[in-house]
């Protein structure tokens, strides 16, 4: 059995994974995938025009969104958790059609995507899934493909930001009606390039959108992040770990475990839920263990309790920690323990079991909370530290972090950045520098962790009122992004950048292996976007 998937920085050969991907899914979860893809996008064209007759559904909304999340790179490995996505999507589709006849709208659709019917079996939707592929696609001119392709991915960071939204209460019907408008597009064959350009730069719009929907509802259930000194070490006592990115599930769990003498830890992106005033009110809300989701076989076989994964970023566990290891949500992977999400009484039950630290471990603390409202009340004092030049130039580092080579390249960037310059970081990719002390300028933190990778709009919104501080745009500020990209969120974001027209962004470790040339030239054009270099050559072309 064969597959193709490139939708992740790290396919093989910087091409394409062939045989089995390099994050470990299987050929028969990645043609599960390109299936439910290809019946969300039935799916699509049905509530595309239902809404044109006022036919909507919120259920068929919400699973557009968790369904899309659940093809995301490192989220569901396990391939019979397809098959009643699949099924579903389908009956959502049939269920919708049957409503827009009512309506008078249009339920008759050239693409075959819109009378697809799933195989019966397992295997047999397996079958299907490599006929549908992204090898398959029906569109033959590769800029069109390409763009058509950067469109799906960043549509999937999309569902995924606005699937935490929505778990917090917030949704909007604009980003839903447009996750159908872009999936029902994907269908067509009749589209230009300027017409799968448009729609790239809409989903970076949407998300822009999105990203603002789930800061409300973090900030609306949590309240404002504050700097917030996280230790690094641990404590003695019962402990479990929380990776992932999902705040609800983190807050179910510090309440299940209330007065049960269990300290619970973050991992990777959870780092930055220590700086919610909701949270770290929890006494036995302790610290951050480990550093990126990368990592995690070397730090998960270490950790003495059992270890909660979220959202992405699981990958293949090791034998040494299978037993210790749940799985809530979209996450899935083979004969690993699932748990719903909200009921984590079996992982309270393995961390009472399991040793726990049986001494405290010292270790150094590092900084989080810096979003948008702790630095921008402090800005008149940035402002005046720039006006009086000892403020040079902000950098933005961030973005995904990952395994493939080159990815150093961010830590040696961060050292060499000179001490009158700030650095800016969110998302995983701070795990490469964010125990690293930079010093303050005026007691100002020359390093300021702004979150998780969805705060890129906090950063956004920094970077919008300095500019109107200052009376310049965005572009004319001192402030550069270096961003590495990973997976199909960092695609939405980039896409929300150039959507906001940011100029002269540094990317790395690797360009997108479904960015063909001509549209890297578009790109390099227009936004004069650039691959990083090395850190002494690209420091040097930023500050001259």
């Amino acid at each position: 059995m064969t597959m193709f998937c490139y939708q992740c920085e790290q396919t093989a050969k910087g091409e394409g994974c062939a045989k089995i991907g390099v994050c470990g899914k299987q050929p028969d979860v990645s043609a599960l995938q390109d299936l439910l893809v290809y019946a969300l996008q039935g799916l699509g064209l049905v509530a595309h025009e239902g809404r044109k007759v006022g036919v909507k559904s919120a259920a068929a909304d919400a699973f557009a969104c968790e369904a899309l999340f659940s093809t995301l790179t490192n989220v569901d490995f396990d391939p019979e958790r397809f098959k009643p996505l699949i099924e579903q999507a389908v009956a959502f589709r049939e269920e919708l059609r049957d409503k827009v006849i009512a309506a008078g709208g249009k339920t008759e659709f050239d693409a075959p995507e819109a009378a697809f019917e799933p195989a019966p079996s397992l295997d047999g939707m397996v079958r299907q899934g490599e006929e549908h592929g992204l090898q398959n696609d029906k569109e033959s001119d590769p800029d069109k493909k390409s763009l058509k392709h950067t469109l799906l991915f960043g549509l999937k960071g999309i569902a995924a930001y606005a699937d935490h939204a929505r778990i917090l209460g917030q949704t909007d019907d604009s980003v839903y009606a447009f996750i159908h408008e872009a999936l029902a597009a994907l269908t067509r064959t009749d589209l230009e390039l300027q017409d799968w350009l448009g729609l790239a730069l809409r989903c970076g719009e949407v998300n822009l959108k999105t990203m603002e929907n789930l800061d409300a509802a973090n900030t609306g259930a949590y309240g404002d992040p504050t700097p917030t000194s996280v230790p690094l070490g641990a404590k003695k006592g019962k402990a479990i770990l929380v990776s992932g990115h999902d705040l609800k599930d983190l807050e179910d769990l510090l309440k299940q475990t209330e007065g049960k003498g269990i300290n619970i830890y973050t991992h990777g992106e959870m780092l930055p839920a220590h700086g919610y005033p909701k949270l770290k009110a929890y006494p036995h809300f302790y610290g951050h263990y480990g550093t990126a989701w990368q990592n995690q076989h070397k730090e998960f076989a270490a950790f003495p309790g059992p270890i909660l994964m979220t959202t992405n970023c699981i990958q293949r566990p090791q034998e040494s920690y299978k037993a210790n290891i749940f799985t809530t949500g979209l996450v899935g992977f083979p004969g690993v323990e699932h748990v719903k999400n909200g009921e984590f009484g079996l992982v309270v039950a393995k961390a009472l079991e399991m040793p726990g630290f049986t001494q405290d471990v010292s270790g150094k603390s590092v900084m989080t909370g810096f979003a948008r409202n702790a630095v921008l009340s402090v800005a008149d004092k940035v402002i005046d530290l720039v006006k009086t030049k000892k403020i040079r130039h902000f950098f933005l580092v961030a973005g995904c972090d990952g395994a493939k080579p080159g990815r150093n390249y961010y830590t040696e960037f961060v050292e060499k950045v000179p001490s009158d310059c700030v650095v800016l970081t969110l998302a995983c990719g701070k795990f490469r520098f964010f125990d690293k002390d930079l010093g303050t300028i005026e007691g100002l933190p020359r390093l300021l962790d702004m979150g998780q990778c969805n705060d890129a709009y906090s950063a956004i919104q920094v970077a919008v009122a300095l500019s109107k501080a200052f009376g310049v745009s965005v572009n004319e500020l001192p402030l550069s992004l270096v961003l590495s990209w990973y997976e199909q969120k960092a695609v939405a974001i980039l896409l929300t950048l150039l959507h906001l027209g940011i100029q002269d962004i540094r990317l790395g470790p690797s360009l997108p292996a479904f960015t063909s040339p001509n549209v890297l030239k578009v790109l390099v054009d227009t936004f004069n976007i650039k691959p990083i270099t090395t850190p002494d050559e690209d420091l040097k072309a930023i500050l001259g």
